[in-house]
């Protein structure tokens, strides 16, 4: 029904491996297959689903390690207990800022305004790998076309709204607006992408 936000993604390592690029990380991780792995939220989750993709984009064999969730796996990762993530950007920032984390490159289609200073996997020289963390509202099935019209712009003006526009872009969130059809397209499309991904590495969830 209606497109809400996506959250950013981004590829965090601890201080402590040497890498310093994309270019490092995947150098490393070809010279000793096995030796490198990622913590994710979970089977299935968004963060699994980029780590698999890059295994599959860079010809690398990264261990996967699932969490419970995004707390524990960030925490292990800060801690050095685990070298690198697939992280959200809204709970990674903090401690790319503080220096606890190193941000290697970002996921989406464009820098993040964030991290001006962090590539994306493209401009690292890995292609196909946008990875978008996105959130909509849903309607029930048969809901009628002019409810659904009505609801999507009642959210729009909210969403254009300056204070909540604030509010997305301290979270490192960004709004896309969407027509209801529009926004049944690209569920679509995503449903078709990652439906080819998890097939062709086997991914289960949770």
């Amino acid at each position: 029904m209606a497109f809400i936000a996506d959250a950013e993604t981004v590829l965090a390592v601890h201080p402590s491996l040497a890498a310093q690029s994309v270019a490092d990380l995947i150098r490393m991780a070809k010279a000793k297959p096995g030796t490198l792995s990622y913590a994710s939220a979970g089977n299935g989750s968004t963060g699994h689903l980029a780590g698999e993709l890059f295994k599959f984009r860079t010809g690398t064999f990264l261990v996967h390690i699932p969490y419970r969730g995004n707390s524990p796996a960030l925490t292990d990762l800060v801690a050095g207990q685990i070298p690198m993530s697939f992280a959200t950007l809204q709970t990674a920032l903090p401690f790319i800022q503080s220096g606890r984390l190193k941000a290697l490159a970002v996921l989406g289609a464009e820098r993040s305004p964030l991290l001006p200073k962090v590539p994306t996997l493209t401009q690292a020289g890995i292609k196909g790998l946008e990875v978008r963390n996105w959130v909509g509202l849903f309607a029930p099935a048969g809901t009628p076309p002019a409810v659904l019209q009505k609801l999507n712009r009642d959210v729009a003006g909210v969403m254009r709204k300056p204070e909540t526009q604030e509010r997305l872009a301290g979270l490192a969130l960004v709004y896309r607006e969407m027509t209801p059809r529009e926004f049944a397209d690209f569920v679509k499309r995503e449903g078709q992408r990652w439906g080819e991904v998890i097939k062709s590495v086997g991914i289960t969830a949770d």
